[in-house]
């Protein structure tokens, strides 16, 4: 069910949205709810990214802690061979 809301543009904002409805064959409504939706999509993508990064940073440093014990191995293999 949807809910009626009154909202006060200023008029370029106001032209700006009628733009956009005009664009995407909506009514304000419509466009209204579209660019709601295209903003939360850019929030979820930009947590997402910050959340890669900061795994990526973790798994950096768990690459770096561990590399000093991989390369131990490996120069035991290579000098075993």
């Amino acid at each position: 069910m949807n809910a009626k809301v009154t909202v006060s543009l200023h008029p370029s904002l106001l032209a700006l949205l009628d733009r956009f409805a005009r664009k995407w064959g909506t009514t304000r409504s419509g466009a209204l709810a579209e660019l709601l939706r295209q903003v939360e999509q850019e929030e979820i993508e930009r947590e997402m990214e910050e959340g890669y990064v900061a795994l990526s940073e973790t798994s950096k440093g768990e690459v770096e802690a561990f590399m000093p014990a991989q390369q131990e191995v490996v120069n035991s293999d290579y000098h075993e061979h």
